[in-house]
């Protein structure tokens, strides 16, 4: 239950909560440490949320360093720079990002609340224009959805294969069926699997502690990519796969650092093969597809692990991984009308429209998560010789910011500038430009990225390098 505002909830405070559901020692929390103060603007803890899961990473790091080298590395987590990688890491020199949003997605005013369209994917456009039988005009959209129902709107959208989510309470989704199952799922899911391959102990550098671990993701906007961008800023091999036609233009120069993009359709027999040839020679697979994508092409849990046994398989959804919601399809700015999030920042502004929090948090976090669980499935592979498998959701990190006091910030962020940027000029495929300095300080074992951003199938589809 959520108390009345002023209460200053502590980056430390998510992060025990965090660190024990990923299954680490309780102690190691003490080796975590904050500095610059600051908060978003929001009645939700978001700044202690960025601050806290970019520390769990962090913490995995220093743990696994500590399982190779013997010794506990202090792990040191910026809350001011934090929260600006939750919003963007990347400032163009000379040149602009495109629109992050599609021009007709957003929030509409129903006939009886408040409904967000997600419209960024062409196919789910599609969809949300054939069942108002609009044309793609703000105007025109915003006239139709005014006289239909929102719930029905939704159920139509969704139906048709779109996505949507119609503005309810904090205490309406606590009685929606999605919203009770997925209070009781866990924050991070863990199970052991079989014995691997590969259970000897890599030669570990602390300069590079993840060089040598070849990682296979097939995510999407956004929580999937924060992750293996972390991965790959502790020197792994990052191996992006999409279908030839997907894009994301307004986020690729962001989540792609670090990594090689190559395309595949895993609808066709022949780019399966050479999925399943790439999984067979990979450490982690990170997977963002609706929970029964891969089931549905012949590549399910069972079958995965079989093709690679010792895999440290993570993977997250939209809604969660129980009750009637978990394969719908979703996005944070989704999930945070669905769970009551948009609605309690209205509320808390004295507004008359969705407020959303101040960057996507849900993703941001759940990314972060990921990471630390790709890292703990190392560590236990190299105590055990034993894979894993991991799951986490927006939903149930909506949960976790839901289940703090309302706050109000008593230290705004101080404004960005220049001297937060990196000196050094990355090359990226659109241009130069400057990133954030890391958030995150290991002693010995910095983050950064041994690759510029590049676009989407801008590589092969094969491993690079060499591996312990």
């Amino acid at each position: 239950m959520r108390t009345s505002p002023n209460h200053c909830v502590s980056m430390r405070t998510f992060l025990s909560e965090i660190w024990g559901s990923l299954g680490g020692d309780a102690h190691l929390v003490s080796f975590v440490h904050e500095i610059n103060q600051g908060d978003l603007p929001s009645a939700f803890a978001v700044s202690a949320l960025a601050s806290a899961s970019i520390a769990s990473a962090g913490l995995a790091m220093a743990e696994l360093l500590s399982t190779v080298l013997g010794q506990m590395f202090e792990v040191q987590v910026d809350r001011r720079l934090s929260s600006f990688w939750f919003s963007s890491s990347l400032k163009p020199e000379g040149w602009m990002l495109p629109p992050a949003w599609d021009s007709i997605a957003g929030d509409y005013a129903a006939a009886d609340g408040w409904i967000r369209l997600h419209t960024n994917a062409p196919h789910h456009r599609d969809a949300v224009l054939m069942v108002l039988g609009t044309p793609a005009k703000r105007d025109a959209v915003a006239s139709a959805v005014a006289r239909l129902q929102a719930e029905d709107l939704e159920a139509a959208v969704v139906h048709a294969g779109g996505c949507a989510a119609v503005m309810r309470t904090m205490a309406g989704w606590g009685k929606h069926d999605q919203g009770k199952a997925v209070t009781h799922e866990p924050l991070v899911w863990f199970q052991e699997t079989e014995v691997g391959e590969t259970s000897k102990k890599c030669a570990l550098s602390p300069e590079r502690p993840l060089l040598g671990l070849r990682v296979l993701d097939l995510t999407r906007v956004l929580a999937g990519p924060v992750a293996t961008r972390f991965l790959a800023g502790f020197g792994a091999d990052v191996l992006r796969l999409d279908p030839p036609w997907w894009d994301e233009p307004g986020v690729i120069p962001e989540i792609t650092l670090g990594k090689r993009c190559a395309r595949l359709d895993l609808c066709m027999p022949e780019d399966r093969t050479r999925f399943i040839e790439l999984l067979s020679q990979a450490d982690v697979l990170v997977h963002g597809y609706r929970a029964d994508a891969l089931d549905r092409l012949g590549l399910d849990a069972t079958v995965r692990r079989r093709i690679r046994p010792g895999l440290i398989d993570v993977s997250l959804n939209a809604y969660g991984w129980t009750g009637p919601w978990r394969n719908r399809r979703g996005f944070d700015s989704l999930v945070q009308m669905s769970s009551g999030i948009a609605e309690e920042g209205m509320r808390a502004c004295g507004g008359d429209k969705p407020t959303p929090l101040p960057v996507q948090a849900l993703d941001h976090a759940t990314g972060y998560f990921l990471a630390a669980a790709a890292i703990r499935g190392l560590v236990h592979r190299l105590t055990t010789g034993r894979g894993s498998s991991w799951r986490a959701s927006l939903a149930r990190t909506a949960v976790l910011l839901q289940s703090q006091p309302f706050v109000t910030p008593q230290v705004p962020l101080a404004t960005i500038g220049s001297s937060d940027y990196s000196m050094t000029v990355e090359e990226t495929a659109w241009g130069p430009a400057h990133r954030l300095k890391p958030p995150l300080y290991i002693p010995g074992a910095a983050l950064h990225w041994d690759r510029p951003a590049g676009e989407l199938g801008s590589a092969t589809a094969q491993w690079s390098c060499n591996f312990c």
